[in-house]
């Protein structure tokens, strides 16, 4: 009933966030699915099925011309890893537990733990994913990738904006539930053609190119590719332009939680 508040100092409160964050990342991963292993191979099995369906459509639609030259199946997966990093993470964190949430009654846990333990746990269970399949075609098939590290960086600025934008959708949410599910299933379907995963900047004329410039998943995709591809040089896309509009959105989607929390102990159940 009685507690003693102690000055943990900024180490101390440091690793006490860390440690709440971390176990609330490990309930989220195993919140998908009891075993942990399952909520892998479900992860695995989706990506794959991805890859699959769009190499389906390059045969089909005589579109495999198109790809960069090099292996043909990691400009696929490229395409493909990058999208789906970005649309798991905007919805583990537009799903995550808000501030109306009966767990945010439970101190010390606050939306801070609850977003970066969900972003995180996307983050986990993509790049375990990303991992095993790339070991496993690269047993079938050798492959090398250009420059690892920023091609990597490039998977870490598609959760970034996933993130991002997210946090906007999450701050709403309370307001308008119905709205924000139909705007997030209308972002994941638009990205399935605008992300770029099917073509490359280079490879579009100016009247069509302008039609995607404005999704940082676009540039994202694109730019990753570069990395990838020794022979890829983009020319029409940026690492700047993700980078800022997803800065922008978080700071919003921050204000706009803040906001809300605010207001959701005082007048929320009176609105419901």
């Amino acid at each position: 009933m009685f507690q003693t508040q102690t000055d943990m100092g900024l180490i101390g409160a440091a690793g006490r966030l860390s440690g709440l964050i971390y176990h609330n990342t490990v309930r989220t991963v195993r919140k998908s699915h009891g075993n942990a292993l399952m909520a892998l191979a479900i992860s695995i099995f989706q990506s794959i099925l991805m890859v699959a369906v769009f190499y389906a459509m390059f045969q089909l639609l005589g579109m495999r011309r198109a790809a960069i030259r090099g292996d043909y199946m990691l400009y696929i997966m490229s395409g493909v890893f990058m999208f789906m990093t970005h649309v798991k993470t905007l919805g583990a964190v537009v799903g995550s537990e808000g501030p109306t949430s009966p767990m945010m009654n439970h101190l010390p846990m606050t939306t801070t733990v609850s977003v970066a333990a969900a972003a995180l746990g996307a983050l986990y269970i993509q790049i375990l994913s990303l991992v095993v399949i790339l070991f496993a075609y690269n047993a079938y098939s050798p492959i090398e990738i250009y420059q690892p590290l920023p091609a990597f960086g490039m998977v870490l600025m598609a959760w970034f904006s996933g993130l991002a934008v997210g946090m906007v959708l999450l701050a709403a949410k309370p307001w308008a539930p119905g709205f924000v599910g139909i705007a997030g299933q209308i972002w994941q379907r638009v990205n399935m053609f605008a992300s770029g995963k099917m073509f490359v900047a280079n490879t579009l004329p100016a009247k069509l190119l302008i039609m995607f410039s404005w999704n940082p998943l676009f540039h994202i995709i694109d730019q990753g590719r570069g990395f990838i591809f020794i022979n890829y040089n983009p020319h029409f896309s940026s690492i700047a332009y993700p980078f800022y509009v997803s800065l922008a959105l978080l700071a919003l989607g921050l204000i706009g939680e803040s906001y809300t929390r605010r207001n959701a102990s005082l007048s929320w159940n009176a609105k419901r």
